[in-house]
């Protein structure tokens, strides 16, 4: 694992690997996300909020699927990042996963990154 990770939590369908950049938190959930697998990405976000980290970024790159239960997830941390004065940033998405967030219109609620090393400059400023 890379200098800096947090942890990480798996199942056969998802894993999901946090690491520290600077003062955010980076979250990389990888397969898919869904109600069977939802806890494991809720539980290191709220762990991430909890330890400090009220500026969350969560890397997409790896999710290959996002139903209404892992939008839930993101939304729910959303809120109780910006409630200690952060965000949830997200970096990366695949075409399938962002048209999830096209169709339901979350994706005007979150700021979205074409990487997660846009995600982190824009932090910079």
């Amino acid at each position: 694992m890379d200098h800096g990770t947090v942890g990480s939590a798996q199942s056969g369908r998802l894993l999901v690997e946090v690491r520290e950049a600077g003062t955010s938190a980076v979250v990389t959930p990888a397969g898919e996300l869904d109600h069977h697998t939802a806890d494991l990405l809720r539980e290191p976000l709220e762990e991430c909020l909890a330890k400090g980290f009220s500026r969350l970024v969560v890397d997409c790159s790896r999710l290959e699927f996002c139903d209404s239960t892992g939008l839930n997830v993101l939304l729910g941390a959303r809120l109780k990042a910006e409630a200690a004065g952060g965000g949830v940033h997200l970096a990366g998405m695949l075409p399938v996963v962002a048209r999830v967030f096209e169709i339901t219109g979350a994706e005007a609620v979150f700021t979205v990154h074409d990487s997660v090393e846009a995600a982190l400059a824009d932090g910079d400023g």
